[in-house]
């Protein structure tokens, strides 16, 4: 079981902050609301809201366990497709960047291709992320282990990572030129994680995550320097 504890104005800001630490949304946790926070009067004597949030996943099978849960996954999610009415076909490989960072352990792909799949992701990607979430909970309980897996669409995340990647870069370079922290667009948790990780070990600039639910995004500051 991984668990953290967070501080913030809030007990949902604090909640915010521990659901993108742990890469995870808001069904696969438990929280814990230690202190329910107080704003206090004219800004004086108030208190910050704290959680602590679990997140609790099986541990995952050996290498064996997870080539052997491969056609499994593909069997579940090609039953899914097919109740959809989707028409399409399921690949299976390796996981690795595809991942960007949302599950370190993920270790199997499973993309879907075909034509005008765009209703499989959705608004933000996030139609996908449940599909992911869906299949992953099915597998669980078919395999009676956790298999770390992700779902892709045509590309789309692999795409998505590159290019926020990228974005991440440039826009680190634009705000170390103009002394001035720039906000990137709202991303869901994944995207989000992708821009944290990518700059992570940047000499210059850090990142911040500011806002609230599907409006929240990243910000990204100049390191305070001595």
């Amino acid at each position: 079981m991984k668990e953290v504890e967070k501080s913030a104005k809030t007990v949902e800001e604090a909640l915010q902050i521990a659901l993108e630490e742990l890469s995870a949304s808001r069904e696969e946790v438990k929280v814990d609301v230690l202190e329910e926070g107080k704003p206090g009067l004219l800004g004086l004597g108030a208190e910050d809201a704290r959680v602590r949030v679990s997140l609790d996943k099986p541990e995952p099978g050996n290498e064996a366990d997870v080539t052997d849960s491969a056609d499994a996954a593909r069997e579940l999610l090609e039953g899914l497709l097919d109740k959809l009415g989707v028409d399409a076909d399921v690949e299976t490989g390796p996981a690795e960047l595809i991942s960007g960072g949302q599950d370190d352990s993920a270790s199997l792909l499973l993309n879907i291709l075909g034509d005008d799949l765009g209703i499989l992701i959705g608004r933000r990607g996030q139609t996908l992320s449940s599909l992911q979430y869906l299949v992953r909970l099915l597998l669980t309980s078919k395999m009676k282990t956790f298999v770390p897996l992700v779902i892709d669409v045509n590309g789309y995340r692999q795409r998505r990572f590159e290019a926020l990647h990228a974005l991440a870069q440039r826009m680190a370079e634009q705000v170390i030129t103009r002394r001035m922290p720039f906000s990137l667009e709202a991303m869901p948790p994944f995207e989000r994680r992708i821009v944290h990780l990518a700059l992570a070990e940047h000499p210059e600039v850090s990142t911040q995550s500011v806002g609230f639910g599907e409006g929240r995004k990243v910000v990204i500051v100049l390191k305070e320097t001595a």
